[in-house]
């Protein structure tokens, strides 16, 4: 077997992997070791800001799918995830938000002050600039990470003028330490097209500290005992791909393999509860309880859809361009963390097996909650990498999030029914103006929901957690987890600014030994 000696080595290209390669390869001594299921992904669908919603099950996505939800009509529901250097950022919607201060200071609360938003600030503002210095490469000129009004649909224009008449203050953006408020999205698009994380920290130079495997998928870690204390120490990766196997062995290994599969690698590697292992047939190694539990998503209703008086253009962005985030009840506008969002998509974007008109006469509110409170969990389809994982995310198994979810609801009919958004409504289609009993608002909701793409809480982070306040996995001196599974709550809105801004964090705070 071909061994690769690395002084880190880590597991996963996306919004964390990508950042950590980048800024730990920055010391020219330092050996870096990137490893990556997929490889490079050259598609014009990927590149094409409009296309996205069709990336569902292309070759570099996972295409996972849940368990059939009980409060959301039985079905299952489809969860993509990226799979290539950039991660989910191929796949996602391109909105850029930070999230809300309190989000973080909930965070230091269970694990310590340097997760506030005041110490994560500093982090955020290094991805904007890395994300505005690849934008500026697309483009041939130097522009700001904002949103751009010469660009906004007048749809969403007028959304985001109906949110001011509703109180909600207008925002610079969202990315400012205030969320609820009138603005348009901070889009990562350069030159009419995606910007991926690669985009942005993989340009390295070529440095020769930093080798990339790609097509290299992680059976597991190899763990040894590290003391007379119990601790493990994990040694190396077990990898394998289209050439021959190989271990690559490094002191110093991070996971970043997003939500779903870091917990999995964990467990396929013995670290996890014991009983959770034993269903899966693996053996254990580290006892550690939580790993692959708390696992949070944001979601939408798709959708409160509306037929418009006059025809509606086709969106030069990505067809959604404001989120307007609000208090749950009026008055909307008023300070602290967001309760609910609506997203102005500027064509019809029902769920599967809702009908509503063609494109170019109709509009979309998607509606949703920002701190839903059901968790669910994920576990191993068995011992091996090939085994399917079974994702159980417990959509609104809370009753508070049913009760959010109607709120979300008379939010955006609200926003619909002010002008100037208003001047554009001839009738809602969905789901149409007879469904104002809470258990039909319930009953549309389950038929409506789709996921917002943001799994995150698998390997939580906080003194209950699975990895302690430095990421690092309870019970070892030198693994580390580094993506969205160690969010112990999630943050207000999309997820991938947060896990980059953890990364950099995590990148100037970790000691590397050779």
């Amino acid at each position: 077997m071909e061994r690769i000696e690395a002084d880190v080595a880590i597991v996963g290209a996306g919004a964390a992997g990508c950042v950590l390669a980048s800024r730990l390869s920055e010391e020219a001594g330092r050996r870096v070791v990137l490893v990556e299921a997929g490889g490079e992904v050259d598609d014009p669908d990927m590149r094409d800001p409009l296309a996205w919603p069709r990336l569902e099950n292309k070759p570099y996505d996972y295409a996972y799918r849940t368990l059939p939800q009980r409060f959301t009509a039985g079905r299952v529901h489809p969860w993509p995830r990226g799979r290539g250097l950039g991660g989910s950022t191929l796949v996602h919607a391109m909105a850029h938000v930070w999230g809300h201060p309190a989000d973080f200071d909930h965070w230091s609360a269970v694990a310590r002050e340097d997760w506030s938003f005041a110490a994560l600030r500093p982090f955020f503002e290094r991805v904007d600039r890395r994300y505005a210095a690849a934008k500026a490469r697309a483009e041939g000129s130097a522009a700001p990470l904002a949103p751009d009004p010469r660009r906004l649909h007048p749809l969403a224009a007028d959304a985001v003028a109906a949110a001011e008449a509703l109180g909600l203050p207008r925002l610079a953006s969202h990315n400012t330490g205030r969320l609820v408020g009138a603005t348009a999205n901070t889009l990562l698009i350069g030159g009419g097209r995606r910007i991926t994380v690669a985009d942005a920290y993989l340009p390295t130079d070529g440095r020769a500290n930093l080798t990339i495997l790609t097509g290299a998928s992680v059976e597991t870690i190899v763990l040894a005992e590290a003391g007379t204390d119990g601790a493990l120490a994990a040694t190396g990766l077990r990898v394998r791909g289209s050439g021959r196997p190989c271990l690559v062995e490094a002191p110093t290994i991070v996971v970043a393999a997003g939500a779903i599969d870091s917990p999995l690698l964990l467990m396929r590697s013995g670290i996890g509860a014991g009983e959770v292992l034993a269903e899966a047939g693996l053996a254990p190694r580290l006892l550690r309880a939580g790993v692959g539990d708390n696992l949070a998503d944001h979601y939408f209703g798709a959708g409160n859809i509306y037929r418009t008086r006059r025809p509606v253009a086709p969106s030069r962005l990505q067809h959604s361009e404001a989120l307007l985030y609000a208090k749950r009840t009026a008055p909307w506008g008023d300070e602290g963390a967001p309760d609910v969002v609506a997203a102005t998509v500027v064509v019809p974007a029902p769920a599967p097996g809702l009908a509503a008109p063609p494109p170019g006469e109709a509009f979309t509110l998607l509606f949703g909650i920002t701190h839903p409170r059901s968790r669910g969990r994920l576990r191993p389809g068995g011992p091996h990498l090939e085994d399917a994982p079974v994702i159980d995310p417990n959509y609104l198994g809370d009753p508070a999030d049913r009760a959010g979810m109607r709120d979300a609801l008379a939010y955006a009919r609200t926003l619909a029914a002010t002008p100037p958004l208003a001047d554009w409504v001839a009738e809602e289609v969905l789901p149409g103006p007879a469904v104002t009993r809470a258990d039909d608002v319930d009953d549309f909701v389950g038929r409506a929901l789709i996921t917002h793409h943001h799994p995150a809480g698998t390997c939580a982070m906080g003194r209950e957690g699975v990895v302690d306040a430095d990421l690092r996995v309870k019970g070892t001196t030198n693994l580390f987890v580094c993506d969205a599974s160690v969010f112990p709550s999630l943050p207000s809105g999309p997820i991938h600014a947060t896990v980059s801004a953890v990364a950099e964090a995590l990148a100037a705070r970790i000691t590397v030994p050779r």
